[in-house]
């Protein structure tokens, strides 16, 4: 069952009534009914109990705009609305426990709430893989129960939740212990590394996101996922000075890539998603690119010119394979599933979005690129969401559940990359502050860390520091900074 078809019956005894369901359900509008009675009723009250995740409070985020100010909020309330017992995708349609979406859950997490016990145990939830190494598509319920077809990029997201783990908490008996489950999950794609190095021709269900990326034949997309997590898993088995695991991995890194090349369309500075019987395909996604850069395998002196297309707003258009509502969707999906992918836009000149959920790894890519100044523009996307009364973040552009924790990216960027604050080393042994505000004229906050709030102040002019562990400042044309635990202003030249 897709959805969750939810209802409850009450029948009144008349005065003096209480009653409580046994399951939490979202939900917007309630209807009262009465019937079998002459006479009029008097409805003095109609209250709702939130059932929400308890948030530690103290980390904070504000800045001049008050538009991003919304939008912070409303990423926090999300994710608090689908974090129970496990991270749920929405608190209506299915409340299951993807071992994708929840990687964005975790992060908002990282970033706002100084209580990190349910971002780690979201690693150890979806650390149970099938006989054959990959990880349901879904865990605690029917869907890993059945133990049939799975989404194989899902198991990829939650290999990042682990290295999230690895720099956010630096525990090395923690990360070791997922490591033989990563090193399965990676294994399980190494079958379909063809000769030139990339992935090809890869089974069961390849859904990366819910925008219309080509991943048919040969593709850029699966190819980059999937050396990410070598290249995670590689760095973390050198931190637990595991040499034979990192050069494993770093050798099939290197044959990926060294073939990686195949994609890259040099007329359209960006990378092609897939090829065809040996023809390059002209369909461009903006994860292509993104993808190529969270990896690595694009050479860094094409960063900037990838991330100039693929957020070029007259490019860039909005398409899904089963976006919609209603009777249209379901044929769009049914078509899905059989392999047909209808492509209705100008495949040769426009880049398909990502839709929310996937949008981390494109801003991971804007950041990396050096242009994190320009994402409190791309941040009003998210408006979107917010019209009609509501305070939370949907699932797609235009369509899809209005409460759905993996959209809510905007709001662990703006601690992590319009304020600056991350690890430097593992567990913030050492911070980085490396505040980018572009259009901003100022922004300031409370960031969460195994040692406490690290408070931050940000203007033009000037950075002021409140932290317990020693800091590396990292400004725009000045060189890095070490500072001690405590207090500090900064200028900015």
């Amino acid at each position: 069952m897709i959805g969750a078809h939810a209802g409850t019956r009450y029948t009144a005894r008349g005065a003096d009534d209480r009653f409580e369901v046994f399951d939490s359900n979202g939900f917007r509008y309630a209807y009262v009914v009465a019937h079998g009675f002459t006479g009029s009723i008097t409805l003095r009250s109609f209250q709702v109990r939130e059932l929400l995740y308890p948030w530690q409070t103290g980390a904070s985020f504000v800045c001049s705009d008050d538009d991003l100010n919304r939008i912070y909020a409303a990423g926090v309330r999300t994710v608090q609305l689908n974090s129970h017992d496990a991270f749920l995708d929405c608190p209506t349609r299915e409340q299951r426990a993807w071992v994708g979406d929840s990687v964005v859950h975790q992060m908002v997490h990282l970033a706002t709430n100084q209580d990190w016990r349910l971002a780690w145990h979201y690693c150890t939830l979806g650390n149970s893989p099938r006989p054959d190494g990959i990880l349901p598509m879904s865990v605690v319920g029917e869907i890993e129960a059945g133990g049939g077809l799975t989404i194989p990029d899902w198991a990829l997201h939650w290999v990042h939740g682990v290295y999230n783990r690895y720099r956010f908490s630096g525990d090395r008996d923690a990360v070791k212990s997922f490591m033989p489950t990563i090193e399965r999950i990676l294994r399980w794609y190494a079958p379909f590394q063809s000769a030139a190095g990339v992935l090809k021709d890869v089974v069961e269900w390849n859904l990366v996101d819910w925008s219309s990326v080509s991943t048919a034949d040969t593709s850029s997309v699966l190819t980059a996922l999937w050396a990410r997590g070598l290249r995670e898993f590689a760095e973390m088995a050198a931190w637990l000075e595991e040499r034979s695991s990192q050069r494993w991995a770093e050798g099939l890194y290197a044959r990926a890539k060294a073939g990686f090349e195949m994609f890259w369309d040099e007329a359209r500075g960006s990378y092609i998603d897939h090829i065809v019987d040996g023809a390059p395909r002209p369909e461009m996604s903006q994860l292509a690119g993104a993808l190529a850069i969270c990896s690595g395998l694009a050479p860094e002196a094409r960063w900037r010119r990838i991330i100039d297309r693929i957020t070029d707003p007259q490019r860039v258009v909005v398409r899904s394979w089963t976006g919609g509502d209603g009777e249209y969707a379901e044929a769009k999906m049914q078509k899905q599933f059989m392999g047909i992918y209808e492509v209705d836009w100008d495949a040769e000149n426009e880049v398909v979005s990502a839709e929310p959920f996937m949008s981390y790894t494109v801003h991971d890519a804007v950041a990396l690129a050096g242009l994190a100044d320009r994402l409190p523009d791309l941040y009003l996307r998210w408006l979107e969401f917010l019209v009609d009364g509501y305070d939370t973040i949907g699932e797609c552009w235009g369509w899809g559940t209005h409460v759905h924790g993996w959209s809510c990216t905007p709001t662990r960027d703006m601690i992590f990359y319009t304020l600056g604050v991350t690890p430097a080393e593992p567990g913030y042994a050492v911070a980085r502050i490396a505040p980018r505000l572009g259009r901003l004229a100022w922004a300031k906050g409370d960031v969460p860390t195994p040692h406490g709030l690290i408070h931050v102040e940000a203007t033009a002019t000037e950075l002021t520091i409140d932290t317990p562990a020693p800091v590396i400042v990292d400004l725009v044309g000045q060189p890095p900074i070490m500072l001690a635990a405590g207090q500090h202003v900064v200028k900015v030249k």
